[in-house]
C-alpha cells in the first residue's frame, strides 16, 4: 500500500474521531495527516512526510489555540441574549414588596423581579439583564 493511501486513511479516521468526539482538534491535526498524504504523491520520503505532518497539525493547533485565547470569555448564560431571549425585554413593575420583590405578570405567567445589586427598587420600566431561575434580574430603564 502507498505511503499517501496510508495518510489518507490516517486523515479519515481522525475526521470521524472528531465527528463522535466533537473537538476541533483532531481535525486541525486531520490537516496535518492530509499535508503528509499530499507530500507522499509528490514524491517526499518517509521522514518528510512525517516532518510535514507534525509541522501543519501542530502548526494548526498551535494557530487555533491562538485565535481562541484572543476572543473575549463568553458571557455567564444567565444574562446571555443569545441563549435566553428574554434578556433585553421591558417589563413594568407597578409595585415592589417590603422584601425588595415585586410580581409582574411576563409572556403570560406570573414572574418574581429583582432588581440587580446595588440598585433601589423603583416603580416604572425595567429591562431584564439576567434570569436566575425563575426570577428576572432587573435594570431600570
Amino acid at each position: 500500500m502507498a505511503n499517501s493511501t496510508i495518510w489518507w486513511l490516517i486523515a479519515g479516521a481522525a475526521i470521524v474521531l472528531e465527528l463522535l468526539s466533537g473537538t476541533v482538534y483532531l481535525l486541525l491535526l486531520a490537516t496535518g495527516f492530509a499535508a503528509a498524504a499530499i507530500a507522499a504523491h509528490l514524491g517526499a520520503g518517509t521522514v518528510a512526510q512525517l516532518v510535514v505532518a507534525a509541522v501543519v497539525g501542530v502548526g494548526a493547533v498551535l494557530v487555533w489555540y491562538a485565535v481562541q485565547r484572543r476572543r473575549p470569555a463568553p458571557r455567564p448564560t444567565a444574562s446571555n441574549r443569545d441563549v435566553n431571549l428574554d434578556i433585553g425585554e421591558t417589563i413594568h413593575v407597578e409595585a415592589w414588596n417590603p422584601d425588595g420583590t415585586a410580581t409582574v405578570r411576563y409572556r403570560g405567567a406570573q414572574w418574581t423581579v429583582i432588581p440587580r445589586a446595588g440598585q433601589a427598587p423603583t416603580t416604572g420600566e425595567h429591562r431584564v439583564v439576567e434570569v436566575v431561575g425563575s426570577r428576572l434580574v432587573v435594570d431600570k430603564t
